[in-house]
C-alpha cells in the first residue's frame, strides 16, 4: 500500500463511515498530504504502515516552526485519526501518534458583536439593490438561529417549517436538528423568497435551494464572508469578523439573557457542552452581575 491510495481509501471512510464533512474530511486529508510532503523534501521513503514514532516527531517539529499551537493541534488530530484508521482496518497493530503530546492552545475567546452593531451592520444593506433583500435575510438568519455558513448556504425551502416555528438544519456529519425561527427572520425570508428569489433563473438541481447568488446558483461560503466583510468596512467596524461571529453573538447574547447552556447546546448542535462554553463569550460585567443576582451573599 501507499500513501496516495490509503488517503483515498481513508477519505472514504470518513465519508461513508463516520460521515463527516467534505470541508472536515479536506482538512484530515491536507494534513496527511503535507506530512507526505516533508518526507518527499527529506528523501524519506516509507509507507504509512511502516513509518515511525521518530520520523513523525521530525515532522511535527518541522511544523511547529510554521503555524500557530492551534494548527499544530490540527495536524496532530488529523494524523491520529489516519492511524487510528489504520489500526481499525488491520493494516497496523500500532499507532505511531500515540506518544506525541497536543500542544496546550487555551481556551481563545470568539470576537462578538453587539445588539447595537449588528442592528447597524443590517442597517447598511442597500435593499435597492438585487441582492439586497437576499443579504438581509441572510445576516437575520445567521444571527437569529445561530447557524454556520455551510448551514446558510445549503438551507433549503422545505427545510421551513414556518407554522411550527422551526427551521430543520442539515449540520457537521449530516447531523439534523430542528432550530427555532423567530418572527422577525422569517418576515425576511419571506420577503427575499416571495419577491427578488423568484424573478432568478433558477439552474437545475437548485430549486430547493434558499439563498441563490445572481446566477441562480447556490452562494459559495467566500460570497457570504465577502458580503459581511463589505458591510463591516461601510460602518467602519474595526472589529475583524466573519459569518461565525454571528454564530458567537446569537449563543452570548442568550447566555446574557438568562438562556440555559443545554439549551444553546441543542440549538448550535453541538455534541459537546464543552465546546458551547467554548463559544459563548462573557465579560466580566455579566459574571458581576450573576453573582450579584443569584448568590446568596450577592
Amino acid at each position: 500500500m501507499n500513501w496516495r491510495t490509503d488517503i483515498k481509501n481513508f477519505q472514504s471512510y470518513l465519508r461513508i463511515e463516520r460521515g463527516l464533512s467534505k470541508n472536515t474530511i479536506d482538512n484530515y486529508s491536507f494534513d496527511i498530504e503535507r506530512l507526505c510532503l516533508f518526507l518527499d523534501e527529506n528523501n524519506i521513503s516509507v509507507s504509512p504502515l511502516k513509518i515511525s514514532e521518530e520520523t513523525i516527531q521530525q515532522f511535527i517539529y518541522s511544523v511547529s516552526k510554521e503555524v500557530n499551537p492551534r494548527s499544530q493541534a490540527r495536524i496532530i488530530s488529523g494524523l491520529k485519526s489516519f492511524f487510528s484508521y489504520l489500526i481499525f482496518e488491520d493494516y497496523r497493530t500500532d499507532n505511531p501518534m500515540e506518544l506525541i503530546e497536543t500542544p496546550k492552545t487555551g481556551r481563545k475567546l470568539p470576537d462578538t458583536l453587539t445588539v447595537e452593531e449588528i442592528d447597524a451592520l443590517i442597517a447598511a444593506i442597500d435593499l435597492s439593490s438585487n441582492e439586497g433583500e437576499r443579504n438581509r435575510a441572510m445576516l437575520e438568519t445567521l444571527y437569529g438561529c445561530g447557524l454556520r455558513v455551510s448551514e446558510l448556504i445549503t438551507l433549503k425551502i422545505s427545510d421551513l417549517f414556518f407554522e411550527e416555528g422551526f427551521i430543520k438544519i442539515t449540520g457537521k456529519g449530516n447531523k439534523q436538528r430542528f432550530v427555532p425561527v423567530g418572527k422577525l427572520t422569517q418576515k425576511y425570508i419571506q420577503i427575499y423568497r416571495d419577491y427578488k428569489r423568484s424573478e432568478l433563473n433558477i439552474k437545475k438541481g437548485q430549486e430547493d435551494t434558499l439563498f441563490l447568488n445572481r446566477r441562480g446558483n447556490q452562494l459559495t461560503r467566500a460570497m457570504v464572508f465577502t458580503i459581511i466583510k463589505n458591510l463591516t468596512a461601510a460602518i467602519g467596524l474595526k472589529k475583524s469578523i466573519s459569518p461565525h461571529t454571528l454564530r458567537h453573538s446569537f449563543a452570548t447574547h442568550l447566555l446574557e439573557n438568562g438562556a440555559d447552556l443545554r439549551s444553546i447546546q441543542l440549538m448550535l448542535g453541538h455534541e459537546s457542552i464543552t465546546t458551547t462554553e467554548i463559544y459563548v463569550h462573557l465579560d466580566r460585567k455579566f459574571l458581576t452581575e450573576v453573582i450579584n443576582n443569584f448568590h446568596p451573599r450577592g
